[in-house]
């Protein structure tokens, strides 16, 4: 299957993205999905259907579209292209408020009328509704004219019929009823309502325009010798870039020469300059804090981290949970139906022998009402807001699924090593019946000469604790047994020690005589206790999950407050998805939380798959969720997150949906007027947006 992206244009509801997606759909081996917040669509086709193909299928509905190109960062830079510019509907708004409120003034208030003013109220209506309810009468039009309807239509015909049905009463002079305030209030409201949408949009996508804006722009790189600038985008791997203090680093890649402190803050929130030397890995988008520094480019443009990250945030931002994808279907048919019925009600008002004015402003007060503008936004707005959240607190949401997935998961199961634990070797203790430094320095010497991680841990401890390490000669490495040689005259051995709670152990010996013990652990992070508390708080249970055996497993559990009972052990990679299995067979809701390549699998068993962001590429590409700091404090906000952002998803259809449905009876009945009934559905789009945008201050 291919995958293309179009950018769409014209669409004004949720009614014109269902038509559209429909339409694509329709063309045999194509899935499409059509997001009206971000105003794209994103389709699964097969090789023989042909970008043109899709262009002409959304043609066929009324609507534009353009194939978005997302090599390198351009196809994300803005994601919002209406068809009436924010900028207008903003003019649109003003100059119809000022001449509204005349218009209702005169006529609502007896008082302050005269003689003639309703052909004044006219001439301050028409600009109104035909000027500034342009963009409802446009779209309603161009949906005409392809056989269909959309919210627009309720709002064209409504505010239309309104004004029509006072022109002829004030030009004929007949007795009757004059509805000019109603279009204009109406057309006021909803023009609030559109302005506020828009505004919100582009608010939602504010976060990934800010992590967009991570990336440099150009780069200084060595070409013959000569320090030479370029765009970013021009950079091929292998250019060895020139990063100077204050700079950001244009790309990923490895240091070849120099040393600093980058600051990664922006991008994984960790506030701690991390300091890199020769042979480091460097992010792009990090800020050089000191030093000038040799970066050898080893990804770029759309393979980098940075890329990626802003690719899986605009992914699920441009996705669609299936709730609304049931709401869609009911906009389809929710306007057709509305129709029937404002025409059903007008005829049961007159044929019950009202008036016609009476039976008028009932319909049109059922067109008004019944409108749920704001449904097309309640899940889009809100998944907008929410994963842009989420990307500045180092948690990438990969599709809007996952939202309504983390709903009920109350086991997560943790990996134990690089997830709960650093994955590298640390020496804990020293026990020795010599002088403690004595002995680590002569082990660190003899195992500076060895590749093993045990000796890098013994090596990286001496250096920590300002040791002078010794030469050594005479080096011999047995191979699982241990390592020797000669330092300072003296014939150190430096072997393999039993056991017994979890960690790894060496003797030191000299002389012939065993000086001393080093105990080594994989230490676990300083953040993992806090994060399985708070998981134990919500009412999760933690399971740590490792191929460990089961002394090592028993003590990183009791360090970091998991249960005995709660710990699986010397589990085969290849077993580690059967364990999450198991658990879901007896009725669990899981979510896994790994960062290996042998944690992949799991990952993709899981309900919910939590890759640690510093881990492997295969487990980030399996799991629906990336932790970007790789700290296991982000487990827990990662499922509040979620969890606040369903239940906002929720609020929003009710406010963009369930209201105003309930309202028809009593528009229908004439208890509600017209003027009321445009102000209610203006105000459920305001508490769309405006609730979806709350979660931007989620923590």
């Amino acid at each position: 299957m291919t995958t293309t992206d179009l950018r769409l244009t014209g669409m004004s509801c949720a009614s014109c993205a269902a038509k559209v997606e429909s339409s694509l759909n329709k063309l045999d081996g194509v899935a499409a999905s059509v997001n009206f917040a971000v105003e794209q669509a994103h389709v699964e086709h097969d090789p023989e259907i042909t970008s043109g193909d899709l262009l002409r299928a959304v043609e066929s509905t009324g609507y534009h579209a353009a194939v978005i190109d997302h090599t390198g960062h351009g196809g994300h830079q803005d994601h919002m292209s209406h068809d009436v510019p924010e900028g207008q509907l903003r003019s649109r708004l003003i100059g119809s408020t000022v001449l509204a409120v005349p218009v209702l003034l005169l006529s609502m208030v007896m008082a302050w009328q005269f003689p003639g003013w309703q052909w004044w109220v006219l001439a301050l209506t028409t600009p109104i509704v035909v000027w500034g309810g342009y963009p409802f009468h446009k779209a309603a039009l161009n949906s005409a004219r392809h056989g269909s309807s959309t919210m627009d239509t309720l709002v064209s015909i409504g505010t239309l019929a309104a004004y029509l049905w006072s022109t002829v009463v004030v030009v004929s002079g007949v007795a009757g009823h004059v509805y000019f305030e109603v279009a204009a209030a109406v057309t006021v409201f909803l023009l609030a309502g559109r302005f506020a949408e828009a505004r919100a949009k582009r608010s939602a996508g504010s976060a990934l325009r800010a992590l967009l804006s991570l990336g440099a722009k150009d780069a200084t790189v060595l070409r013959d010798g000569e320090e030479v600038r370029i765009p970013a985008d021009a950079l091929a791997v292998g250019d060895v870039i020139v990063v100077r203090p204050g700079e950001r680093v244009a790309t990923d890649g490895v240091v070849l020469e120099g040393v600093s402190a980058l600051d990664t803050s922006a991008m994984t929130g960790e506030s701690v300059p991390a300091d890199v030397r020769a042979g480091d890995a460097v992010l792009g988008g990090a800020v050089n804090t000191y030093g000038r520094i040799l970066v050898r480019a080893g990804k770029v443009g759309a393979d980098t981290q940075l890329a990626r990250m802003a690719r899986m945030v605009a992914d699920a931002q441009g996705g669609k949970a299936s709730i609304q994808r049931l709401a869609d279907r009911v906009s389809a048919v929710f306007v057709p139906t509305v129709l029937v019925i404002a025409a059903v009600t007008l005829a049961a008002w007159l044929l019950t022998g009202h008036s016609v004015a009476a039976a008028f402003t009932a319909a049109v007060a059922v067109l008004i009402i019944a409108c749920p503008c704001a449904l097309g936004l309640a899940t889009p707005t809100a998944i907008l807001v929410g994963t842009g959240r989420g990307a500045q607190l180092g948690v990438l949401i990969k599709e809007p699924r996952v939202l309504e997935t983390v709903r009920g998961i109350d086991t997560v199961v943790l990996d134990k090593t690089g997830t709960v634990t650093t994955g590298a070797m640390s020496v804990s203790v020293v026990e020795a019946g010599e002088d403690a430094d004595t002995v680590l320095a002569r082990a660190a010497a003899v195992e500076s000469a060895s590749e093993h991680p045990v000796a890098a841990a013994i090596v990286d401890a001496a250096r920590g604790r300002g040791l002078d390490i010794p030469a050594v000669t005479d080096f011999v490495n047995e191979p699982g047994t241990g390592v020797h040689g000669t330092v300072d005259g003296v014939a150190v051995r430096v072997a393999r020690a039993q056991d017994s709670d979890g960690r790894t152990s060496v003797a030191v010996s000299w002389d012939g005589r065993e000086r001393g013990l080093i105990r080594l652990v994989d230490a676990v992070k300083p953040t993992s206790a806090a994060a399985i508390a708070e998981l134990k708080a919500m009412g999760i249970t933690p399971i740590l999950l490792t191929g460990d055996n089961r002394a090592v497993a028993d003590r990183v559990a009791t360090e970091v407050g998991i249960a005995a009972e709660d710990v699986i052990a010397g589990v085969l990679p290849a077993e580690k998805a059967d364990a999450v299995a198991a658990l879901r067979s007896g009725g669990h809701r899981v979510a896994m939380v790994g960062d290996g390549v042998n944690d992949s699998v799991a990952l993709a068993t899981a309900d919910i798959g939590m890759a640690m962001g510093t881990g492997t590429d295969a487990a980030i590409e399996a799991g629906d969720i990336t932790l970007v700091r790789g700290d296991l404090r982000t487990v827990p906000t990662a499922l509040r997150l979620s969890s606040r952002t369903l239940r906002t998803i929720k609020q929003n259809l009710f406010w963009a949906f369930g209201y105003n449905a309930a309202a028809i009876p009593l528009a229908a009945l004439g208890l509600l007027n017209p003027m009321i009934a445009g102000a209610a559905m203006a105000v459920s789009s305001v508490l769309v947006v405006t609730n979806s945008l709350r979660l931007k201050r989620f923590r």
